[in-house]
This record gives structure tokens, sequence and C-alpha cells, in this order.
């Protein structure tokens, strides 16, 4: 059974996660986040050990909402895989028009805390990227793409590959190019998968079966 939903951990940890994407974990105290919560210090340290907790916990909820919204974007797209594939980094290059959108928070909250790969955010962040890799190589092996496993992880690599440039150039055109290169993978595999089963002409003691015996068609 899954334990009850604690109203003031989550208040906690909205604070947090506001604070947090907005400014970075390295500039955000644990006094500012419990003001943010309107809270005492005290109280927060009744439900995180520490500020590093408290950094996984802000990762950690935002795991399964990421996932959700990029399996929607994936579903709600029309047209072949490559397509659907196409459509999350079409949506992630909308998204990063807006003003507030400060980028993969998995990305950089790792980089704060290059320093630290034992770090349970940064653990927390592996747990994620992991997650989202499993989805998309599923959907892939749903959809009949061949090697799903590896090309879901090229994907990420070009997702991630995207999010970094944002860090730097503040331009969504390159989430819009990785789209492009992610898209082209797909259609590369797609044509490359062997085709089903039942499309293949079976033989039976040397001869296919469905042709008249002695027929050379």
């Amino acid at each position: 059974m899954r334990e009850p939903a604690n109203p003031t951990r989550k208040r906690l940890v909205d604070a947090a996660t506001k604070l947090f994407y907005a400014e970075g974990v390295g500039r955000v105290s644990v006094d500012a986040v419990a003001e943010k919560a309107g809270l005492t210090k005290r109280t927060l340290y009744y439900h995180f050990r520490s500020k590093d907790d408290l950094i996984a916990a802000y990762l950690d909820g935002r795991d399964q909402p990421n996932i959700k919204q990029m399996s929607g974007w994936f579903e709600a797209a029309e047209g072949g895989v490559d397509r659907k594939v196409a459509a999350i980094f079409t949506n992630l290059a909308r998204v990063a028009k807006h003003p507030k959108w400060r980028g993969c928070g998995y990305l950089r909250t790792a980089a704060e805390l290059a320093a630290m790969p034992g770090h349970p955010a940064v653990k927390s962040g592996s747990r994620h990227k992991t997650n989202f890799e499993k989805w998309l190589a599923g959907e892939l092996s749903s959809h009949n793409v061949s090697e799903p496993t590896m090309l879901a992880r090229e994907i990420v690599l070009l997702m991630d590959g995207a999010f970094s440039s944002m860090l730097i150039h503040h331009n969504p055109d390159y989430i819009t190019a990785a789209g492009h290169a992610a898209a082209t993978l797909v259609k590369v595999r797609m044509q490359t998968a062997a085709p089903p089963a039942a499309s293949r002409p079976s033989r039976r003691r040397g001869r296919v079966i469905g042709r008249a015996p002695g027929s050379k068609g």
C-alpha cells in the first residue's frame, strides 16, 4: 500500500521545486525554501534530514509528471512513429520559448553536483533518464522498430544534447534540429526492420507454400 500523502512535506517540495528550478540548487538556501513554504526551518528538517534529501525529493517529484507529459505528446501526434518521436521535440521547443523555462532540471542539477557523483539528487536524475529511456524503448518496440533499446538511447542523447545547447544558446531551434535527427534515425530503423513473420512466405520441404507443383513463378 502507498503511504498517505503528507501535505506538509508536499508543501515543502512544491516550494523547493519552484526555487530550485528557477535559481539552481546551489543558490537556494534551506531558509529560503522554508520561507517560500510558509513554514519554519525546524519543520523542514523534521521532514528532510538535509538539503541534499530535499533536492533529491524535488527531482523525484518530477519523474512521472515529466514522462507523462512526454508520452502525451507522443500519443497525440498523428502519423507514424517517426512523427510521434519528432512531436516530443516539437513540443519541447515550444515549451522552451516560455520565459520561465530553464532547461532540464536534472541536467542542470547534475552539472552543479558534478563533483559529487554519489549525491542522492544525481542518482535521482539517473533514475529518471533511465525510466524515460525504457518507456521510449517500449513504445518503439510496440511499433515494430528494429533495435528499440539502442535507438531509445540514441534519441535520449540527442535530447540531452539539445538541452545542453539550450543552456548556451537559448535558441529552441537546437531542439527542433535534434527532433529532425531523431525522426531520421527512426525512419532508418523502420526501413531495416524485418517484415512480420505472417508476411514472409512459408517454406515446407523446400517448396514455397501457395505455389503449384512445378511452378516457376
